[in-house]
């Protein structure tokens, strides 16, 4: 397969569908809106799941893990959340299959379940029954507890890492006493998202609550953070719910309070997806290939020997294998590539389409003058450095290009946040900026419901920070408090 990708500002959707399959990130498989993750692309998402894996645990939160599948009749004690789940459930209704007469294999239609069982779409109606028999009393709470887990949602239109039928993600599910210390929780979790976006990802995020019409089906609110991709559309990143009690009356789930009166728990629920990798090829990467942020690179230095013959080649390795150690005790991931089956310049081209940050190349003159020649991912700037600061350059770059690309990626999302105060404002800047939109609005889902329908446009969040002013709204005139931040999305 040819190794040249589209170019970005010819086909952005183009761009990225190779990008994710050309660095062997993700593919499609037999199943219909399901992908493969290969082993590189699952190198990142295990970084990923490592460091937020770590930041649950430091506050507190426990890894669990529940049943694929749900009974039919728990989706449907909690109304809202099936009306928002029933259009993308998969159902299992048989059990076993059998031979046909003609040798083909057909469902056995003896073998019906009693009830059907949903593939789980997300884990509240199991983890809440569940809750049931753990929650007796106010010393058992609270109850903070996550599940690593995959989830169907049977979608029709995909694409990989963004929108695919079966993905992967993290789901939290926690039961409090009090109102106060869940919607702590829910704010608490959203900040664990934007802190992991901007520190690891090097993704700046607008930290907001969405809307009545697009919170999570059965929540009371839905707080998220929204990126910007470098084509000017919105991607939520994450999200974190404050559930009140509607949970726990839908499954009885009640505790002894102190005074020893019986009371329904508080509910929260959170998660991210495998989507953050697309969010990750999105925000950072360009037409050469993946940028990625060292944090999160599966391979952080790659060192290539340009050799002729292998005495040549042995005499670069007994100089490379000391540094390659060492580097690795810092806590740096290397590879040196001395296969012999690929020249130096097909190496080359690897790597960067593969986004590894640094590459160390070292040829005979550079044996000769004790120097190594080492090329930035992020700026594809090349430098000589001596052999015996080769270490401590690599430790500064590596923290130089985390910080970069987070300075690059939000100075692009501070240049696309426009304040309008018209409609047709509004919609000239949609048309030929993109990016978000920070305009007021009268706070109805109806002027919301016709934004959308008219422009494609959502409200991607009401941001935390926004501050209080008065303004009108720029569809009907009527006043309005605070902007809300309007975008085209994913």
């Amino acid at each position: 397969m040819s190794k040249k990708l589209t170019k970005r500002a010819e086909d952005y959707s183009k761009w990225y569908n190779e990008l994710v399959v050309k660095a062997d990130l993700a593919e499609n498989s037999g199943v219909r809106g399901c992908m493969v993750i290969k082993p590189y692309g699952y190198a990142i998402w295990e970084k990923m799941q490592a460091e937020l894996d770590r930041m649950f645990k430091e506050t507190g939160h426990e890894n669990a893990y529940f049943p694929i599948f749900i009974p039919k009749s728990y989706l449907s004690k909690e109304a809202s959340h099936v009306e928002g789940f029933a259009k993308e459930c998969a159902v299992v209704t048989h059990y076993r299959l059998k031979t046909a007469e003609d040798g083909s294999i057909i469902v056995d239609e003896d073998a019906k379940l009693e009830e059907e069982l949903i593939v789980r779409p997300t884990s509240e109606t199991i983890i809440w029954d569940t809750y049931r028999k753990w929650i007796q009393s106010y010393r058992d709470l609270p109850l903070l507890i996550n599940q690593w887990a995959n989830v169907v949602r049977w979608e029709m239109r995909t694409r990989l890492f963004l929108r695919t039928a079966e993905f992967l993600w993290q789901e939290g599910h926690t039961a409090h006493a009090t109102k106060k210390e869940a919607i702590a929780e829910a704010e608490q979790m959203m900040n664990v998202y934007a802190d992991f976006a901007e520190n690891f990802m090097a993704m700046p995020v607008v930290k907001g609550v969405k809307t009545a019409s697009e919170r999570f089906a059965g929540a009371v609110e839905t707080y998220c953070i929204e990126a910007l991709m470098q084509d000017g559309k919105a991607l939520q990143a994450g999200t974190s719910h404050f559930l009140g009690q509607n949970f726990a009356k839908a499954f009885d789930v009640k505790f002894a309070n102190k005074e020893g009166k019986q009371d329904y728990v508080w509910a929260t629920s959170w998660g991210v997806s495998t989507r953050l990798m697309g969010a990750l090829v999105m925000t950072h990467s360009d037409d050469n290939g993946l940028v990625l942020p060292p944090k999160l690179a599966p391979i952080q230095v790659v060192i290539i020997p340009i050799y002729k013959g292998e005495n040549q080649l042995d005499a670069i390795s007994e100089k490379v294998l000391p540094l390659v150690k060492e580097l690795r005790s810092k806590g740096i991931s290397v590879k040196f590539d001395n296969r012999d089956t690929h020249k130096p310049g097909f190496k080359f081209n690897e790597y960067e389409l593969k986004g590894v940050p640094l590459r160390i190349a070292i040829g005979q003159r550079d044996m000769e003058n004790g120097t190594y020649e080492v090329a930035r991912r992020d700026t594809l700037e090349k430098q000589i450095i001596k052999a015996d600061e080769i270490v401590g350059r690599v430790e500064n770059l590596l923290e130089e290009i985390q910080q970069n690309i987070y300075k690059k990626a939000y100075n692009h999302r501070a240049m696309h946040i426009t304040e309008v105060e018209s409609y047709d404002e509004f919609k000239e800047v949609l048309e030929n900026k993109g990016g978000f939109i920070s305009a007021h609005w009268d706070g109805t889902p109806e002027t919301e419901e016709q934004i959308k329908n008219e422009t494609k446009a959502t409200i991607r969040c009401i941001p935390i920070d926004a501050k209080d002013e008065k303004g009108n709204c720029i569809i009907t005139g009527k006043p309005s408090k605070k902007r809300a931040l309007f975008a085209k999305a994913y």
